[in-house]
């Protein structure tokens, strides 16, 4: 059966990319009517991605980038980002995603002390979009073409040569480091994680808007415009979406009792679950459990 397409992402995520001695994984993400967007989140591992078709919408620690086909994307550990389609149009972006532990962050030598272990902790400022008019661009491009080669070729040795070309792409990237971002962004930025902490540990149960405020010190009107502003949907819309994916993740997993799962991710209508699920899924939960099983 086609895994069916994630709107929500665990947002701090535990998901493990690549294997502990090897943690780098290439994901190609295609954006279209029926994967529109991957909803804002971060993760402790870097990314380097190349946008192969297309144009879409980058938000990077709360600021937009409007990218195109050829366009490179340097994302930061621990940076919140996410992706959205442009109109109606396509993208279809290829990446790799990193630890910077691969490269040595995790030692004590001049190298991580000085650049890794900074850039971890969001102390030095990289440039996140380098498109063909910026002057590292074409070594940056030859290095990604080099990477995906190596990566699908898995030749002997090839993880030494991809790790030095992930250190050269730091290293050009070093040349053009910026001011760290403003402590108001830094803040909004924080509360932001907090509450998308919280949804992610409470998800089941009953969450109002006025909890949610007062994790920002924000009144309930200020923290709704805030929520949507930077996620592109309420709170209570996104709370929904994150329940509709923990039951399908419960229905991959063999539970066949739709009452269960449904009260189990928050749902206390079972009508009102039916309605929500078909309306993302374009299925009813019954008719996924028989796809599953293969009735």
């Amino acid at each position: 059966m086609k895994k069916l397409h994630s709107l929500v992402l665990e947002q701090k995520e535990a998901t493990k990319h690549g294997e502990a001695a090897f943690p780098v994984k290439k994901y190609v993400t295609h954006f279209n009517e029926e994967h529109p967007s991957v909803v804002l989140h971060w993760h402790d591992e870097a990314e380097f991605t190349l946008i192969t078709q297309g144009a879409c919408l980058y938000q990077i620690d709360l600021t937009d980038h409007a990218v195109k086909e050829g366009d490179l994307l340097f994302v930061p550990p621990l940076l919140l980002h996410a992706i959205s389609r442009s109109g109606e149009e396509q993208a279809v972006s290829e990446t790799y995603v990193f630890h910077m532990n691969f490269l040595g962050g995790n030692s004590t030598d001049i190298c991580s002390t000085r650049y890794l272990t900074p850039i971890f902790n969001q102390e030095i400022s990289l440039p996140c979009l380098i498109t063909p008019s910026h002057p590292a661009y074409g070594f940056l491009r030859e290095i990604f073409g080099q990477i995906a080669s190596l990566y699908n070729k898995e030749m002997t040795g090839y993880e030494l040569a991809i790790k030095s070309l992930f250190l050269q792409a730091v290293f050009l990237l070093l040349q053009y480091r910026g001011e760290s971002s403003s402590a108001d962004t830094k803040v909004f930025s924080d509360k932001l994680k907090q509450v998308l902490d919280y949804i992610e540990a409470h998800y089941a149960e009953q969450i109002s808007v006025s909890e949610l405020a007062k994790l920002c010190y924000f009144s309930d009107y200020h923290f709704m415009r805030f929520f949507k502003k930077h996620m592109s949907m309420t709170c209570i819309e996104y709370i929904n979406n994150l329940r509709l994916e923990k039951s399908v993740e419960l229905f991959e997993k063999g539970n066949t009792s739709i009452l269960e799962v449904s009260l189990s991710v928050g749902f206390h209508n079972l009508s009102y679950f039916h309605r929500a699920f078909k309306k993302k899924y374009h299925m009813t939960p019954r008719s996924f459990i028989q796809e599953i099983n293969g009735d």
